[in-house]
């Protein structure tokens, strides 16, 4: 260990990167802890180590038992690392490995949910402490299958919302007149946030007087394709976007994403939060929802959603996108 302090006192960030992917290999954890201390102190020195510090918990989340992979863990995505450290150890470790070992009810709630995702039933679980998100300890049966993330020691992979059953058709542009209502919108542009905040993107949200054609004619100017969507692709989409980052942002995580979507479904629904699983069923049962685009594939990151609502003669629509650097040059 003598070697790593030298390491740490020099600043040696690739040294640093090698020895803890030794560590790794040798499964050495109680000496990977270790490390992470030392860096910690020499942050609190002033020595810019918050990258490796920060690789360090994401590895221990990863590759170490849960007892090790539990004490790290957070709801907030660290700045360096490419996802929430709840979702990377709920990709690596049953609930049983880490339940025992999580704390904090808020931590719990977060990696019970990506267990969730990943096909564990918890319900009735007081581990889990589902009042913090206020959602099924299951996937329930009217759901889609959700875009889970990947994770590796260097990289995520990230799965896309499926391709929906009916394609996209040409449809004249008729802006409808908008309506005020800050509460939906607010709750669409949510979904998006680190696109916009932590990236390069753009987004705007619409409800109008009308139907979906007349709120994504708002939205768009020149072509105009639009082609159905079932509630559960619907979902689907909303929830992929709300755990994503955008191109630069940080990702939020499928735990997030899910709560990001139920609420939003909820609102556009015009239900009470919490809804029950039944009552958001039957809620969203009355609305018809759309994607749409401006003739041609989006690059890059998009989420290009509409509702309408036949029998209360209203309509809404998100567009948002979110490019690479080198895109936008």
């Amino acid at each position: 260990m003598e070697n790593l302090g030298s390491l740490v006192e020099a600043g040696d960030l690739n040294g640093l990167l090698r020895a803890v992917d030794g560590l790794c290999q040798r499964r050495a954890w109680d000496d990977l802890v270790d490390l992470a201390d030392r860096c910690e102190d020499a942050i609190e020195r002033g020595k810019q180590l918050w990258p490796i510090a920060g690789h360090i918990d994401y590895r221990l989340a990863l590759e170490a038992p849960g007892e090790y992979a539990a004490d790290v863990l957070d709801s907030i995505t660290p700045r360096f690392s490419v996802g929430p450290l709840t979702e990377v150890a709920a990709f690596a470790h049953t609930w049983e490995e880490l339940a025992t070992h999580i704390n904090s009810p808020h931590v719990a709630a977060y990696v019970a949910q990506e267990r969730v995702l990943r096909g564990e039933d918890l319900t009735g679980d007081i581990q889990a402490h589902p009042e913090v998100l206020d959602l099924p300890l299951r996937v329930e049966p009217w759901e889609p299958v959700y875009p889970l993330a990947s994770y590796r020691s260097t990289f995520v992979e990230v799965a896309e919302p499926w391709e929906p059953r009916a394609g996209l058709a040409e449809v004249a542009s008729l802006p409808a007149g908008e309506i005020d209502d800050p509460e939906l919108t607010a709750a669409w542009l949510d979904l998006v946030s680190p696109w916009l905040t932590e990236s390069n993107g753009a987004a705007r949200a619409v409800v109008v007087d009308g139907d979906a054609v007349g709120a994504v004619s708002a939205l768009t100017i020149g072509a105009l394709r639009l082609g159905p969507l079932e509630t559960a692709e619907a979902v689907q989409r909303m929830a992929w976007a709300g755990a994503s980052g955008g191109a630069h942002g940080r990702r939020r995580g499928a735990a997030l994403g899910r709560s990001l979507a139920w609420y939003t479904a909820g609102v556009t629904a015009s239900t009470e939060w919490p809804v029950a699983s039944d009552a958001l069923e039957d809620a969203l049962g009355s609305l018809r929802w759309y994607r749409f685009d401006e003739g041609a594939p989006d690059e890059g990151w998009a989420l290009r959603l509409a509702v309408e609502d036949p029998a209360e003669g209203w309509a809404a629509a998100l567009a948002a996108t979110d490019l690479v650097q080198e895109d936008i040059v």
